[in-house]
């Protein structure tokens, strides 16, 4: 993708799923977490295919449960079966069903507990046609097999101990990775750089738990003033750790979800050639009609690592038939809900009100290929030519700018998302109650229940805890496979 002042097309595909290996050639080291859980949970062996639908060179079916291998050596010939082959080795043969030969593929073993789900996992590598691939996995299915449920493998190596909650987001986040730097706040999140921070404010928390139940459970022994004083200060402490990481979920929305930028103005002031520009490629009709375009259109550009979700909408005029109002009204619902807005004029006509620059608006004077109006003469602004390609440096520039992409790039890539917000919002509150309820000189037994509710809601963070609708949601959002 080349550098700007060109604003390139955003090309990065997530139509196929990320598998990552925690063996030999391994894409990214997922580390063994036994105070999750250390025990392999024996489970009905499942069977997905892990790639994606359609034809291609290659195509991957999993097994994962504990009779796994079993299944393997119902279906597989090659030179040795799989229930003989060595952990992390991959073997050519054949798969068959009732004698007849289904395909030419490799198979690789990779037993419990070092494998990806934590239990016995088969991957079978055959050619990638959607019949042949479909034929495969109804092999595996005839040998014993269940199809798995979407999310279940990831699900799988969470509750045995191979992640913890946050690095199985952390893999939806990287199949779903957009940008370089979305992609590198994944990977740190997978390597377990978020867990390890939240399982460090826990155990701050569960240090000062500790002292305030002492002091409950062992009367005579007393708890002075200055001890008080201690714990308080401490709670403040701990309290603005957890606030420091609530600030950065917006930048994690950012990463995950790109930064909404809607172009707007009056008809034919160059929106639709903007975005075209932008996008490196015609993507919206141009033309010298007013109100050609009557709905939105969003596109996704990459600027400097960070996604842009572009939104080109329909000018704005005295509507002339109901169709063009609901494009207009369909302006102003995505200005409101705008991240940055691009408010694009005709630099070649008369000003006409007034214009924000700055805030979350910029205003963009197009045209300037040719001579300006006199009304535009000392406005701040930034000039451009659709037509010539002039200023769209600058532009980007600007843009970049103003939604802070340098100290996006300088700061930590680890980045909370809206489940992190809510239980880290639920540990800071319960904290802060706690901590007046120790100004108004209240005995333990009252403020050690407030943080007995931050405990519980750091439970729910790591998924610690029997929270079984929380973990289904999570694993709700993965394609089937993964």
């Amino acid at each position: 993708m080349p550098e700007y002042p060109a604003i390139a097309p955003f090309a990065v595909s997530s139509q196929y799923c990320i598998d990552i290996y925690d063996g030999g050639s391994q894409l990214i080291s997922v580390p063994y977490r036994p105070e999750v859980n250390c025990s392999v949970v024996p489970r009905e062996t499942i069977a997905a295919i892990s790639t994606a639908a359609g034809e291609a060179a290659i195509a991957l079916v999993r097994l994962s449960g504990e009779n796994a291998i079993e299944v393997a050596d119902r279906i597989f010939r090659g030179k040795h079966p799989p229930s003989d082959l060595e952990s992390r080795t991959q073997h050519l043969g054949q798969v068959i069903e009732d004698g007849s030969v289904i395909d030419q593929a490799v198979l690789s073993v990779h037993r419990a507990p070092q494998s990806y789900t934590g239990e016995d996992l088969i991957e079978i590598s055959c050619h990638g046609g959607a019949l042949v691939t479909a034929k495969v996995l109804e092999t595996c299915l005839r040998a014993g097999a269940r199809p798995a449920r979407p999310g279940e493998f990831t699900e799988r190596a969470y509750l045995n101990g191979r992640i913890d909650l946050t690095q199985a987001e952390a893999v939806i986040d990287l199949i779903r990775a957009q940008t370089d730097l979305a992609l590198r706040s994944a990977t740190e999140q997978l390597r377990g750089r978020l867990g390890d921070e939240f399982r460090g404010l826990q155990q701050w928390l569960i240090e000062i738990i500790a002292h305030v139940e002492a002091s409950m459970d062992f009367p005579e022994e007393g708890i002075s003033p200055d001890d008080t004083g201690t714990i308080r200060d401490r709670l403040i402490s701990l309290q603005s750790d957890i606030d420091k990481l609530i600030a950065t979920a917006e930048t994690g929305r950012i990463l995950r979800e790109g930064l909404r930028v809607v172009i707007f103005g009056a008809t034919n002031a160059g929106k639709s050639s903007l975005l075209n520009r932008m996008l490196g490629f015609d993507r919206a009709i141009v033309s010298e009609m007013h109100g050609t375009t009557r709905d939105s259109i969003e596109e996704r550009i990459n600027l400097r690592g960070i996604a842009l979700r572009l939104l080109d909408t329909a000018g704005l005029r005295a509507p002339e038939n109901l169709v063009e109002r609901e494009g207009i009204e369909r302006t102003q619902r995505a200005l409101e809900s705008a991240d940055l807005r691009l408010h694009i004029v005709d630099a070649n006509a008369p000003r006409l009100g007034d214009f924000k620059t700055d805030g979350n608006e910029m205003l963009i004077l197009n045209k300037s290929d040719l001579p300006a109006h006199d009304d535009w003469s000392e406005m701040d602004a930034i000039r451009i030519s659709c037509k010539t390609g002039a200023g769209l440096g600058e532009l980007a520039d600007e843009i970049y700018r103003r939604i802070g992409g340098a100290k996006m790039n300088a700061e930590s890539p680890v980045a909370i998302n809206a489940r992190h917000r809510e239980q880290l919002r639920r540990a800071s509150e319960a904290i802060a109650r706690a901590t007046r309820a120790i100004d108004a000189a209240a005995t333990p037994e009252m403020f050690a229940i407030d943080l007995r509710e931050a405990q519980h809601a750091f439970e729910e963070l790591l998924g610690v805890g029997d929270e079984e609708a929380v973990r289904d949601a999570i694993f709700s959002q993965f394609c089937i496979g993964k």
